[in-house]
C-alpha cells in the first residue's frame, strides 16, 4: 500500500509539473518575441530666435593708447651728375656710406630697403630743353627695432652723405594684440549704449542681430595728424583712437634729439544692432 501511494504522489507531482509548465511556456515565448525597445535619441532643442521687429542700433568706439615699439625712417640722399651715369655714381657711393653708417647704429641689412628712386633731367632754365645734367633722388625706408637710437640712426645717417629726412613714423609690433583689446572694448560700449537707450525706452536688450566695424581708420601719435600717406597705407590703416587704460610703462626714452616717441593709439569702431524683449 506504501509503495502504492509513492507511485501516485509521484505521478501527481510529473501532472503539477506538466501543467506549470504548459501555463508558462506562452507567457515565455510572449515575453521573448517581445523586442526591446530602443532609446529615442534627444530631439535637438531650436536655435533661440532674435526677434527683429523690435531692435536699437548703437555704435561704439574705442581706443587703445600704446607705447611704440618701432620707429619707420626714411632718410633721402639726392645727387647730382653732368651725365647719368656720373650722377648715379655718386648715389650708388653714397648710399653705401650712409648704409655702413646705419648698420654702425645696430640696424640689420635686412632692415635697410629702397623706397623711392628717380632720375630727373635738369635743363638750363625753365623754358629751355638743353640738359645740363641729371639728379638722382634715392629714398631708403629704415626700420628702427630700438627705437632708443632713432636719433643717433639719423645723425650717423647725416654724415654719411644723407641730405633730407623724409619721414618718421613710430608703430607697434603687437598691432593685432591691441586692435583686438580695442574691438572688445568697442562692442562693450555699444552693449552699454544699447542698454541704456533700452532703459529709457522701457524695453530690455535681447539678443545681437547684426555687428559691422567700420574699417576707415585715422591715426594719431607723437603730437602730429597723419592721414592716408602714400606708401606705407597698409602700416597707417592698421594702426588707427574714447580710450581705453593707458598701457602699462613709459614711453621709450630717445638720445637726445628732436624726436619723441610718445604714444600711438589703436582705435576700433562697431555699429551693432540688438532685438528688443
Amino acid at each position: 500500500m506504501k509503495q502504492f501511494s509513492t507511485v501516485v504522489n509521484t505521478v501527481l507531482a510529473c501532472m503539477l509539473i506538466f501543467i506549470l509548465f504548459s501555463v508558462g511556456l506562452p507567457s515565455f515565448n510572449v515575453r521573448a518575441a517581445t523586442p526591446t525597445p530602443t532609446a529615442q535619441p534627444t530631439p535637438p532643442l531650436e536655435p533661440v530666435k532674435c526677434d527683429s521687429s523690435r531692435s536699437v542700433q548703437v555704435s561704439g568706439v574705442a581706443v587703445v593708447n600704446v607705447t611704440p615699439d618701432r620707429a619707420l625712417i626714411k632718410l633721402g640722399v639726392e645727387s647730382n651728375g653732368k651725365s647719368a651715369k656720373e650722377a648715379q655714381a655718386k648715389n650708388s657711393a653714397t648710399i653705401k656710406q650712409v648704409v655702413k653708417a646705419l648698420k654702425s647704429q645696430g640696424v640689420e641689412a635686412k632692415d635697410i630697403t629702397t623706397d623711392w628712386y628717380t632720375i630727373d633731367p635738369l635743363h638750363e632754365d625753365y623754358d629751355s630743353l638743353r640738359i645740363k645734367g641729371y639728379r638722382i633722388h634715392n629714398i631708403i625706408e629704415v626700420t628702427m627695432r630700438d627705437v632708443t637710437k632713432s636719433n643717433d640712426a639719423i645723425v650717423a645717417a647725416f654724415q654719411a652723405g644723407a641730405n633730407e629726412v623724409v619721414d618718421v613714423q613710430f608703430y607697434t609690433s603687437e598691432l593685432r594684440k591691441y586692435r583686438d583689446q580695442a574691438r572688445e572694448a568697442a562692442m562693450k560700449a555699444a552693449r552699454e549704449k544699447a542698454d541704456a537707450l533700452s532703459t529709457a525706452a522701457g524695453a530690455e536688450v535681447g539678443c545681437v542681430l547684426t555687428i559691422n566695424e567700420n574699417t576707415q581708420s585715422n591715426f594719431y601719435g607723437g603730437g602730429w595728424w597723419w592721414y592716408g600717406h602714400r606708401s606705407n597705407q597698409n602700416l597707417m590703416t592698421s594702426n588707427s583712437f574714447q580710450n581705453v587704460a593707458p598701457v602699462e610703462g613709459e614711453s621709450p626714452t630717445l638720445d637726445d634729439g628732436p624726436l619723441s616717441a610718445g604714444q600711438i593709439s589703436v582705435r576700433a569702431e562697431v555699429m551693432a544692432s540688438f532685438g528688443l524683449k
